[in-house]
């Protein structure tokens, strides 16, 4: 075995599988298997499908996903760069598929660094309805943002607060709830051994008072009726059966979804908490136990990917949602809840703000104009909601008000599609143009390469570059020379 484990881990999975222990074993011998997901937000999976520089197998638990070679590298190829697809781990698609998301939903993804599920969220929302988007590591938020930017999405809200910080103010707010919560990951460790070398010191019994008061909040942001997804990428059943058998005993008003057996996921373990108690101390009720036999495992000797732990939890729709979240706050440092000093545009700044999209772009965006110091953003929510929250970012990042005019964003370029802007330049991925323009040189590019929406429009000025038509960034043309607009913090080295 590559793989050293921790002896009180093979232990301890030992005494759980039984006869079930050499197969599970036997799995960290096996090759890894790496996966990349679709981004419906720029390009249909059909359409990446004939694109696909890569050999492309489905992934049985998600339309999106798809295994590919470890060698394949596609980090190292301009369409990452676009944004058309997220490298994940296979197995951790799961949970957003179990969300059962619909057009308008009002999502909350709250344990949510680096961003993979919330851009798999957001592609489902298909630019319709809400998306929050929260950790509280203030240090993970610069990735989470990013994926947002990169990824194109429009309609999202990212935080960086406390559960119970969030509850204040987005009272039984969301129609669905994704909690892939802080666990010892032990699901992990053929993918990263830097996990199992640190398992003992990532205690079980911390793991579980984090994730206690993580759903204890979560009922009181759940809208009457609506679903909660708790995952864990760990195997322990304190974590997973007995953490969702306390909460289903706190919270009546709440049901399992059983998670489907298709794809070779395996059932939950209620005999596993049968020796395990509450917090209070309290052994489990015995239909309790029953109840989360529904929940889901997916076990590295049965799927092709990672560990990991699945519930869905129904909410029956009364109207009054039990509000039992611990307040913190007392027992932390006051934390600085405002990221910047918000404030109103003045008229000529709103007036340069819409002067660059009527010259820019051909379409109209949706949301609320607001200023967080210099940038402007378009947020989906009232800016009433977001006050007491230290925000990353109140809405989609459109540009920034600089002396007397208006600069567009490298997020509002990601984010849109070819026919939405009035000048645009197409690379090709098959040309070193395409990595040129990612490393920030400067190109020649002449007149007629610069695509104008009609006659009416001068090609010298911004221009959005597109490779293979999707969007990538802004360039400035001018007399036959493109000026580089890439952010150096994005570029490709």
């Amino acid at each position: 075995m590559g793989i050293t484990l921790p002896l009180a881990f093979r232990a301890k999975m030992e005494r759980l599988l039984g006869e079930e222990y050499e197969a599970f074993m036997a799995s960290y011998d096996a090759p890894r298997f790496y996966g990349i997901r679709v981004n419906t937000l720029k390009i249909a999976v059909g359409q990446f499908k004939e694109l696909s520089p890569f050999s492309l197998r489905p992934i049985p638990w998600v339309p999106e996903g798809f295994y590919v070679e470890e060698d394949a590298r596609p980090g190292k190829h301009p369409y990452y760069h676009a944004g058309l697809y997220y490298i994940q781990e296979p197995s951790a698609m799961a949970p957003v598929e179990l969300l059962e998301i619909e057009a308008g939903n009002r999502v909350l993804d709250l344990c949510a660094a680096p961003g993979g599920k919330s851009t798999q969220i957001a592609a489902k929302l298909a630019g319709t309805g809400l998306l929050v988007t929260n950790d509280n590591n203030a240090d993970r938020t610069k990735a989470l943002a990013k994926n947002m930017e990169l990824y194109g999405v429009r309609n999202a809200v990212v935080l960086n607060a406390l559960p119970e910080e969030i509850a204040r103010t987005f009272k039984h707010a969301f129609d669905k709830i994704l909690i892939d919560a802080p666990c010892s990951g032990e699901g992990m460790f053929r993918k990263d051994e830097d996990m199992a070398k640190q398992w003992e010191k990532h205690s079980v019994e911390n793991c579980v008072l984090m994730q206690r008061d993580i759903l204890r909040t979560a009922a009181s942001l759940l809208a009457p009726g609506g679903r909660i997804v708790y995952s864990t990428c760990t195997f322990s059943p304190e974590e997973n059966e007995a953490m969702i058998a306390e909460f289903l005993e706190r919270h009546p008003g709440f049901h399992i979804v059983p998670v489907p057996s298709t794809s070779g996921f395996a059932a939950g373990r209620g005999e596993w908490i049968r020796t395990l108690t509450d917090a209070s101390g309290k052994a489990f009720e015995e239909e309790t136990i029953q109840a989360v036999n529904d929940t889901g495992r997916l076990w590295p000797h049965l799927v092709e990917g990672e560990g990991h732990f699945l519930a869905v939890m129904q909410h029956d729709g009364s109207e009054v949602l039990q509000e039992d979240f611990v307040d913190q706050s007392s027992r932390k440092e006051k934390r600085n809840r405002e990221s910047e000093v918000k404030t109103k545009l003045t008229p000529d700044e709103r007036d340069q703000v819409e002067q660059f999209m009527r010259n820019h772009l051909r379409i109209v965006l949706t949301g609320e104009l607001v200023r967080y110091g210099q940038h402007v953003y378009m947020s989906p929510v009232g800016q009433d909601r977001l006050t007491g929250l230290k925000v990353v970012r109140p809405g989609f990042f459109i540009g920034t008000l600089k002396k007397n005019r208006f600069e567009p964003s490298h997020p509002l370029a990601t984010a849109l599609h070819h026919q939405e802007v009035v000048r645009r330049i197409d690379l090709q991925s098959s040309t070193d143009e395409a990595v040129r323009y990612l490393k920030g040189e400067t190109l020649s590019i002449p007149v007629e390469r610069v695509q104008l929406a009609n006659e009416k429009v001068a090609a010298k000025g911004y221009v959005l570059i597109c490779i293979d038509g999707y969007s990538v960034g802004w360039g400035k043309w001018i007399d036959g020379m493109l000026k580089n607009e890439y952010p150096a913090g994005w570029r490709w080295t």
